[in-house]
């Protein structure tokens, strides 16, 4: 194993530069993994554009990688050469009161990987045993790693939809959590409304499995899923408030509105449209590293992937510009097997977002 590698640190709001680090020993309960594939996610932007520090920080918690240390107080299931994932959330602390309760989702000592903690824009990452995730051979590291957010994210929304199959369910924005949550929709039962904006992406709304594609544009969203009965539940991956608060009344009696997408906007809610038909608003996070092992087992069983483009490590600033102004479709993944660009590593870019955090 080489002394150093490449990392790509955030030195301040909206700054990336590349950089050599020194290979680090991992601690008590902590492995060290060799990364393979990191993918890019629209949250990306509030830990290397809004983000407060402490800095460097290496951003990136999409991370599929192979275990080349490990330290002491490892369960012996992670053994050196396991393929492994670590997703937002880096591995919970087994004594709050929500670990006690084993909802491991909420631990209060949770490390958020590329916020509070170091992440994947790099080629070793150390990471809590407690947040690993066993990778299925079915999947390639690129393809593994966007299913470690958004995939989970999405596929947990679902779950907690209430709906049954042959429900109407909707997909409010169809990016890089929406291409997933359509997916899994269809192979649910669901029927499946996608709503975006303008026709470019319908065909591709109907190819990742919706029945019906809803252009804000030109329609009325929560009015067209009023008229035929409403919706079980929406799912909302999108952040703005004052898009997401309409869609209430697109839900049918009892419906949920799933709110994935954490923007800054307060929700406009009216308590009649709850009260009257029972409807009720939720939050969902991603999930625990058992969920993101279901995640991962349901998209082999049921072929769901997915569609990404790939960059090296030595093009993440690149990479990162083209995620955010939504030219990928619909994911992006940093590789680190391209050398390219070692020269150039002292750097720095200035990142200016799109001012939107939809994932």
């Amino acid at each position: 194993m080489a002394d150093t590698y490449r990392a790509v640190v955030v030195t301040g709001p909206g700054q990336l530069e590349l950089v050599e680090r020194v290979v680090p020993v991992p601690g008590t309960g902590e492995v060290l993994l060799a990364v393979e594939a990191c993918g890019l996610c629209g949250a990306d932007g509030h830990d290397i554009e809004r983000g407060e520090g402490p800095w460097p920080r290496v951003p990136g918690h999409e991370v599929v990688g192979r275990i080349v240390a490990v330290g002491d107080g490892v369960s012996a299931a992670w053994s050196l050469g396991k393929r492994v994932g670590v997703g937002r959330l880096g591995g919970h602390c087994n004594e709050c009161a929500q670990c006690r309760q084993g909802k491991f989702q909420l631990c209060r000592k949770q490390h958020f990987v590329g916020s509070t903690c170091d992440g994947g824009y790099a080629e070793m990452m150390i990471a809590r045993s407690t947040g690993l995730v066993s990778i299925p051979d079915e999947l390639s590291s690129e393809e593994a790693a966007p299913i470690l957010c958004a995939g989970i994210a999405t596929f947990n929304a679902l779950k907690k939809s209430g709906g049954e199959a042959g429900d109407l369910v909707a997909v409010l924005g169809i990016g890089g959590l929406g291409h997933m949550a359509l997916q899994y929709a269809r192979r649910m039962g669901f029927r499946v409304a996608a709503i975006g904006r303008g026709t470019d992406i319908a065909a591709d709304a109907r190819d990742l499995g919706a029945h019906l594609y809803i252009d804000t544009d030109t329609e009325d969203a929560a009015k067209t899923l009023a008229s035929m009965g409403g919706a079980k539940a929406i799912i909302a991956t999108v952040g703005a408030g004052d898009v997401v608060s309409p869609m209430l009344s697109g839900l049918a009696p009892e419906g949920r509105l799933i709110i994935l997408g954490t923007g800054k906007d307060p929700l406009a809610v009216s308590a009649g449209m709850l009260v009257s038909s029972e409807r009720s608003v939720q939050g969902s996070i991603t999930g625990s590293p058992y969920e993101n092992e279901r995640t991962l087992d349901f998209s082999v069983l049921t072929d769901v992937r997915p569609r990404i483009e790939t960059m090296p490590l030595s093009q993440a600033v690149e990479a990162y510009r083209r995620m955010r102004s939504g030219e990928t479709k619909f994911r992006m993944v940093l590789t680190m097997n391209g050398g390219a660009g070692r020269a150039g590593s002292s750097r720095t870019h200035e990142i200016q977002g799109n001012g939107y955090d939809a994932r």
